[in-house]
């Protein structure tokens, strides 16, 4: 009859093997490394009653502004411009004119800034993660003179504020013949999110084990086939983490669409409309809640749909072969 082997953990560095010969124990014992250790403490402050009371505190001072929002958005605008949200629950009044004078109004219809908001985005998320995964690759695996200096180079732009590039870029795209085109926004997004995605997928080609891109190779793989048949698996959830943080960064977005494409009713996105629902003169102000929960919709679909491949992205930070 075969014994069964448990395993435990334990700090005893003196601990005993029972696959080695002479012991007799049952249990296959491990000292626990330092990672380990941290990830243990870490845990337990984190799961503390009073770790947990801190967090329920915060969660509603953060929800309690956007609750308030939510519910002026169905209140009637003679209320809305008299009293506060919170006397809703005195005098209750639910009316959805706000939507439907957002949505269908003749001056403040927001149904057509939709198409505009999914062609400015869907590009802008393709484009910069297309780029960064062949540049990522590039600094990762493959040796040529400079790499790191120009490594480093592409991680400090990281701290130029994109107002400083705002009316170069403008510039730049009249001599060029695209102002007033989905292109402005397109390539500026682009521009804007490349260092960023080059960091983050370069430190995830990094931690995956070099004898697995050898191995390929010895198979005679070349850079193509590594990079889509042996490394491209290994980074979807990279790829959907930066993918869902671009998305969600360029659709709320307002800088940048308002200065390469706020002038152009036919490519101006959702925000730059939101942004103009009050009028000239602040009249339709009532109105912006009702707008800023609609522009809301799509983004938080994205996110609550796809938040499992967001998290499994910023906690992958290792590969164990």
């Amino acid at each position: 009859m075969s014994e069964e082997i448990k395993y435990k953990l334990t700090d005893d560095p003196d601990a005993k093997d029972p696959t080695l010969p002479g012991d007799t124990s049952l249990k296959k014992e491990r000292k626990l490394t330092r990672a380990e250790k941290r990830a243990i403490d870490a845990k337990g402050r984190l799961s503390s009653p009073l770790a947990s009371g801190i967090a329920i505190v915060l969660a509603l001072i953060w929800t309690l502004p956007t609750f308030g929002l939510f519910l002026t958005s169905f209140r009637p605008a003679k209320e809305i411009r008299t009293t506060g949200w919170w006397t809703w629950f005195t005098a209750p009044s639910v009316t959805i004119d706000n939507y439907v004078e957002t949505m269908f109004g003749s001056s403040t219809g927001l149904s057509t800034f939709f198409l505009n908001s999914f062609v400015v985005t869907i590009p802008a998320v393709i484009i910069p993660i297309t780029l960064a995964l062949l540049a990522a690759y590039a600094f990762a695996w493959i040796e040529f003179p400079g790499r790191n200096i120009l490594f480093v180079g592409v991680f400090a732009l990281q701290v130029v504020p994109i107002q400083v590039t705002l009316v170069p870029l403008l510039t730049q795209y009249v001599n060029w013949g695209l102002a007033g085109t989905f292109w402005t926004v397109w390539l500026s997004h682009s521009i804007f999110a490349l260092p960023l995605a080059i960091f983050l997928l370069h430190n995830f080609m990094k931690e995956i084990p070099a004898s697995l891109i050898e191995a390929a190779r010895v198979d005679g793989a070349g850079h193509v086939k590594i990079f889509f048949r042996v490394l491209l698996p290994l980074l979807v959830p990279a790829i959907a983490s930066f993918g869902i943080f671009q998305f969600l960064w360029v659709w709320n977005d307002l800088l940048v669409s308002l200065t390469f494409a706020g002038g152009n009713k036919d490519v101006a996105p959702l925000t730059v409309r939101v942004a103009e629902l009050s009028g000239t003169l602040g009249a339709r102000w009532h109105l912006l809640s009702a707008g800023a929960f609609v522009s809301m919709i799509v983004p938080m679909v994205v996110f609550l749909a796809l938040q499992r491949f967001f998290v499994r992205g910023l906690l992958a930070g290792s590969v164990k072969g």
